[in-house]
């Protein structure tokens, strides 16, 4: 248990006036500590003092507690952990917060779960309602295939139907025939999409690629009101703090969104430090575009805050990983699991050389952080060759351009990271959940370089390590798990769930790389490794208590610890229940 002491309560630890003159008394003393500080040399501290919301001095316990004053809190940890605050590099929590605001939504492994939810949301609808199955990824059902249109009609007959799983979706024949989708609709906007169709019938499948634009679905579900957005956002991020999380990076918002953020912050609910990446459409004209950019370097947020900051440009360059749709360097293969039926097929791109060059300059050109979400090898190398021409125009290595998942990479596209500066965010958890579907599908020479952690620490390239949170709230019971530990021990192991044994071990980091993949490198991904991410003198008191040593223990336990307090600035804003 720890101990909260006075320090006149304190015997032998009386501060003499000479003593209590040598520099500011520290608000708080916490001590008999393991604390990692994540500092250049990964030392083991014993105290830390801090005073407001930054810390005064890391040492052992004898000279941090004689810094203590009349008036400074002493708590004795009893031999506790302690890390700095956690940080996730990519989520969108707003959206995430109003997944289950109207009803519950299962946990869903087979086909004949969601099919049995369809069915439940049947009878709770009127006939003709429309039914969304959102973000059940085929790759994390144990079926590994999407629900077919027949198998959507019988669930639900009477009601349109839509299982939308990123950028992709299956659709049953009501909700078809309600969007106008047959085997002769044709896209003709000029923006990405494909609409599968049966090789022997010509009729749709049901599946659409990249075009859930053209879905006429209509909610049934209740409509919430600004203050309910805000609460449920404020719940999340309570949430994110029981699991040590402090900081996160907010990684496609929507004008709504960034107010929500800024309605917390001036109510003095924000207990988060948040980096906001403002989204884009890729797809408007490009002075559209570049106005939006220049408006998002005028908001009065792009003003530095170590609260709330909006300092990125998001844009979606391919498809998905989970869904079928991402963009390789070679063809997919013909696949049941993704419904894929040719054999040249390699994904979806969805911006042109020329333009994705012309957004991201104009996004650094502004002090706007650009990134993409770039899952395939195909894509990962389509950014990397535009901020590859921008450096012989300006030089990029200190505005840190991003790249947003990049999955599947390769040698060569580490190496030029490296060589330009460039930062990712990445998704351990992906690995753990989508990795024995990845393998039945690519095999083992294609995964070679499916989130190559070792060798992109071995190259000196800084990627931060996030969950891309979408949808519920629960570090576990979330689709795409939040629960940064979880995210640690799979970069340490590379297990994956339903497999014997790791996915190509040879990528596995260290304990200590994977303690900094969540602190100070995504500290340095948000321009403010200076300000957070590591225990040290002059940065943030943004802290957490953890109750088992993430150092010694078995590394398939590293995912249950189990925070006990978490620390944003000096202030304790989680207390875990019953100690």
């Amino acid at each position: 248990m720890i101990r909260r002491l006075s320090i006149t309560l304190v015997l032998g630890l009386a501060v003499s006036a000479a003593s209590c003159s040598r520099g500011p008394q520290p608000d708080i003393v916490v001590h008999n500590a393991k604390i990692i500080t994540v500092d250049p040399e990964f030392r083991i501290a014993e105290a830390m003092a801090v005073k407001g919301d930054r810390i005064l001095a890391v040492g052992s316990s004898r000279d941090i507690l004689g810094t203590a004053g009349h008036h400074t809190s002493i708590i004795d940890l009893g031999g506790k952990t302690v890390l700095p605050g956690l940080i996730d590099s990519h989520l969108h929590a707003c959206a995430a917060a109003m997944y289950e605001f109207d009803h519950t939504v299962p946990d869903m492994e087979t086909i004949e779960d969601v099919l049995a939810y369809a069915k439940a949301r049947a009878d709770a609808l009127e006939d003709g309602e429309w039914i969304a199955v959102s973000q059940v990824f085929i790759t994390r059902l144990r079926d590994k295939r999407y629900p077919t249109r027949e198998e959507l009609d019988r669930a639900a007959p009477k009601n349109p139907v839509v299982f939308r799983t990123g950028p992709d979706a299956s659709l049953n024949s009501l909700a078809l025939k309600l969007s106008g989708i047959d085997r002769n609709f044709r896209i003709t906007d000029g923006e990405p999409g494909r609409v599968e169709l049966d090789p022997k019938t010509g009729e749709p499948t049901g599946i659409l690629r990249s075009c859930s634009r053209f879905i006429k679905y209509k909610s049934s579900e209740k409509i919430p009101t600004p203050e309910d957005r805000i609460d449920r956002l404020r719940q999340l991020l309570a949430d994110y703090n029981s699991v040590g999380i402090t900081g996160i990076v907010e990684g496609d918002a929507e004008d709504d969104e960034v107010e929500l953020y800024r309605k917390l912050k001036e109510r003095g609910q924000l207990t988060c430090r948040t980096f906001l990446a403002l989204h884009i459409d890729a797809q408007q004209p490009l002075e559209k575009i570049e106005e939006r950019i220049r408006q998002a370097a005028a908001h009065p947020l792009h003003q530095y805050d170590n609260m709330l900051w909006l300092r990125g440009i998001k844009a979606y360059l391919d498809g998905g990983m989970l869904t079928g749709s991402a963009y390789m360097r070679r063809p997919w293969g013909v696949s049941k699991v993704y419904s894929i039926t040719d054999p040249k097929y390699q994904g979806m791109l969805f911006i042109d050389a020329e333009r994705l060059y012309r957004i991201a300059k104009a996004s650094l050109e502004n002090d706007l952080q650009f990134t993409a979400h770039s899952v395939g090898d195909g894509a990962v190398h389509a950014m990397l060759d535009a901020y590859e021409r921008i450096d012989k125009e300006l030089s990029v290595r200190e505005r840190r351009p991003n790249i947003t998942h990049s999955n599947f990479m390769s040698r060569e596209a580490i190496e030029k990271m490296k060589t330009l500066g460039i930062v990712a965010n990445m998704q351990p958890a992906w690995l753990y959940l989508d990795g024995a579907t990845l393998l039945g599908h690519f095999g083992e020479e294609r995964l070679a370089w499916f989130q190559p952690y070792k060798t992109i620490f071995e190259q000196g390239v800084i990627v931060g390590g996030g969950s891309d949170h979408m949808q519920k709230i629960g570090s576990f019971r979330s689709i795409n798990a939040y629960n940064p530990f979880l995210g640690m021990e799979t970069a340490i192991t590379r297990q994956p769930r339903w497999m014997d044994g790791p996915l190509h071990p040879e990528q596995c980091i260290s304990r200590e790389q994977a303690i900094r993949f969540y602190t100070i490198n995504n500290a340095y991904l948000t321009f403010e490794e200076k300000e957070k991410g590591s225990l040290e003198s002059g940065k943030l008191a943004d802290f957490i208590v953890i109750d088992k040593d993430i150092l010694t223990c078995p590394p398939n336990e590293i995912r249950s610890i189990q925070v006990e307090r978490t620390y944003l600035g000096g202030k304790e804003i989680y207390t875990r229940p019953g100690i």
